[in-house]
């Protein structure tokens, strides 16, 4: 088995709160996970040569992402390739693999841990620097190459910015940004609706575009400039768009206030009244994910919502920390009793970010 030179890790993400904010310039409260993706460097190559028990077939690529367009997971790879080397990087290869406890397609983020590990190991081996934010945005622009889903910068900015035992409010316009604190009686559990979905096959872009036609509609450049005085100048799903968001905004400096003041009762409320928006006026709900956070309720959870961009995927419980093992159980029972599947739940903690170095965090699964 060949050395390892390099490590580097990077985390998952879970949004406590602010949901399709972030592409209109809006505000986001996440956090980054103890669950990630871990690259493995074992040598530098003419090319970019990954593997990955995970993932499946290996990857074989140009160090500058020219060449055929690559399939799968590989595109990830490729396309933050060809975005490091428009920002200047030296064409460098590497050899590695990587490895992931981080399910796909829950919300999670593993797009972005995924592009933000390449990343940083291509930097590393090529002795070329970016700001944190400079290379989220790098990464922002190759999800967007590899998959042509419009996302926002909240992923890969928490990625990159998260810090243990705190959330990070970020103003994704300005890229202002700052630490909440997570009070240590706080548990936050991630479960699985079983639903799977992935963006680019989802309504995502859509409502992106609905949004914006939202926001010209009443000449406000971006989500936190619009306010609920606006909506009487629009009607039917603009209004609806518009009203998400603005609220949701609110919802982002309200809950960061709860969290400050250790008021998690006040938290799960916002939780609740994020779900009901993200369902009713932006319309990015499943059934599935409905009853997924009315059972979490009902099974100790202070409050909870449908996480990520919505369309399947999982729910996010806010519950008191010497609760959180119980809660769990009865949701997870409670859930595969009515739909036959999913339920898994997880207890995720505000963790560090995104690392190169030699310490190997232990993983779950390979």
């Amino acid at each position: 088995m060949a050395a390892t030179l390099l490590t580097v890790w990077a985390p998952g993400r879970v949004n406590l709160i602010g949901e399709h904010t972030d592409y209109s310039g809006g505000l986001v409260l996440p956090i980054a996970t103890q669950l990630g993706i871990r690259l493995d460097v074992t040598g530098l190559a003419a090319q970019i040569s990954l593997a990955s028990p995970r993932f499946g077939a290996a990857a074989e690529l140009q160090p500058d992402g020219s060449g055929a367009p690559a399939q799968g997971w590989a595109r990830y790879a490729q396309a933050v390739a060809a975005e490091l080397a428009d920002a200047g990087r030296p064409p460098v290869g590497l050899e590695g693999t990587l490895h992931s406890d981080l399910p796909a397609g829950a919300g999670l983020s593993s797009s972005a841990a995924l592009e933000v590990a390449i990343a940083l190991a291509l930097c590393a081996v090529a002795g070329f620097e970016l700001p944190p934010l400079e290379l989220a945005r790098v990464c922002q622009r190759a999800e967007q190459r590899a998959v042509g889903v419009p996302c926002g910068i909240l992923d890969q900015a928490a990625c990159l910015l998260g810090r243990e035992g705190s959330a990070l409010l970020l103003d994704c316009a300005t890229l202002e940004h700052r630490l909440v604190a997570v009070p240590p009686e706080a548990a936050l559990l991630v479960v699985d609706s079983g639903v799977q979905r992935s963006l680019e096959h989802t309504a995502y872009a859509q409502r992106r575009r609905e949004l914006e036609r939202a926001l010209a509609a009443v000449d406000a450049g971006r989500s936190t400039a619009a306010t609920l005085d606006d909506l009487a100048r629009l009607d039917g799903v603009s209004q609806r768009r518009l009203r998400h968001v603005v609220t949701e905004n609110d919802r982002v400096r309200r809950l960061a206030a709860a969290l400050e003041r250790s008021d998690l009762a006040g938290a799960g409320r916002l939780l609740d009244e994020s779900h009901a928006s993200l369902r009713d006026d932006y319309e990015v709900s499943l059934p599935e994910l409905d009853l997924l956070a009315e059972l979490a309720v009902s099974a100790g959870a202070y409050g909870a919502r449908l996480l990520g961009a919505g369309f399947g995927g999982t729910v996010l419980a806010l519950a008191d920390a010497s609760e959180a093992p119980g809660v769990a159980r009865r949701v997870e029972d409670a859930y595969r009793a009515r739909a036959g599947r999913g339920g898994r739940a997880l207890i995720v903690r505000a963790s560090g970010g995104a690392r190169v170095g030699r310490l190997q965090p232990p993983l779950a699964t390979a």
